[in-house]
């Protein structure tokens, strides 16, 4: 997710609570540089305020709108005027969220404009397990798999890509971001959290280790 805002406390505020959810997030902190960074990148969700410093959120989101990217925008801002709202609507933002507001909120209004964009995407399944990538949940035939967000976001590159070998550094990058340090063996931590989970609940063992080149997860039937 493009998290496009100017005040360090909403930018901290964001990026960590969006983190800790599973999500990867790239931040800008100003007009000009967002419409760059969207330009140049595809990303699920833009977050965009509208008062930024060079080029505003509305002239950002009608910019990109003009160039044909249809990348969902929710539009943050301090205003809440019904012409205001009107204006960051017709800008081509998919939704209008006002300040302050509350986390949960948020992610709400996320989950609804990726299901939007996406059109119901299906539950991924392997072998009697079950995905629901936009309502983050995970279960074993009917029983919950009580998973982090590192978890989760490891465990839908797996099931996206059942039977292929994924490197250590593609697994990081899913449920980590950028803020990865490739130095540690954080990744190996998580997988082996996974493992027990997942043999906890099914019975069996899923991840095989291929010393070198990473982990796979083959394709149970």
């Amino acid at each position: 997710m493009l998290i496009v805002d100017d005040e360090d406390k909403t930018v901290k505020f964001l990026a960590k609570g969006l983190k800790e959810e599973g999500y990867a997030t790239t931040v800008s902190r100003d007009g000009d540089d967002a419409l760059e960074i969207a330009l140049s990148q595809p990303f699920d969700v833009i977050i965009l305020d509208v008062m930024l410093p060079r080029r505003n959120g509305t002239s950002v989101c009608q910019e990109l709108r003009r160039r044909g990217i249809s990348t969902p925008v929710i539009m943050l801002s301090a205003r809440d005027t019904v012409p205001q709202r009107i204006a960051g609507l017709d800008s081509g933002a998919d939704d209008y969220l006002v300040k302050p507001f509350s986390f949960a909120e948020l992610t709400a209004r996320l989950r609804t404009v990726l299901r939007r964009k996406e059109g119901q995407p299906a539950v991924l399944n392997v072998g009697g397990l079950h995905l629901d990538p936009i309502a983050r949940r995970a279960k074993f035939e009917n029983k919950e798999l009580n998973l982090s967000a590192k978890e989760f976001g490891i465990l839908m590159q797996f099931m996206k890509r059942p039977g292929h070998i994924l490197s250590r550094t593609a697994l990081a990058e899913a449920a980590w971001g950028n803020d990865f340090d490739s130095e540690t063996n954080v990744v190996d931590v998580y997988i082996n959290f996974l493992r027990g989970k997942l043999r906890q609940a099914s019975g069996k063992d899923w991840i095989v280790t291929h010393r070198g080149q990473g982990y796979s997860f083959p394709d149970q039937e």
